[in-house]
């Protein structure tokens, strides 16, 4: 089989999707042919509750999908590779190990 020419995406990206989609966590699950990410943000504050059954004490945070993102298997590891390069990038400009603290880490 000959070489194949590189690649060269031409990406397009509409306007009322330039603001992008703010969120405070995600949540990543699979089925046998797809990886889904949804990507959510606090609908509202974090409260105390008991379940009736057991007694025990959990917090209930309401949370909001705001974007869904399903990708075939085989790109999860270019993007877990793009994720690292761009993170080791902020680690360096930024001189900071961790993220700051969000509201959901205060709880």
């Amino acid at each position: 089989m000959a070489d194949e020419a590189p690649r060269q995406f031409e990406i397009d990206l509409p306007p009322e999707l330039i603001g992008g989609a703010y969120a405070d966590f995600a949540n990543v699950w699979h089925t046998p042919t797809v990886f889904v990410m949804d990507f959510l943000t606090l609908a509202k504050p974090p409260s105390e509750h008991i379940d009736p059954e057991t007694g025990e004490h959990r917090t209930l945070v309401p949370a909001r999908v705001v974007s869904r993102i399903r990708i075939p298997p085989e790109q999860v590891f270019e993007l877990a590779k793009a994720l690292t390069q761009q993170l080791e990038f902020w680690e360096r400009e930024t001189g900071r190990r961790t993220p700051p603290r969000t509201p959901l880490d205060e709880e």
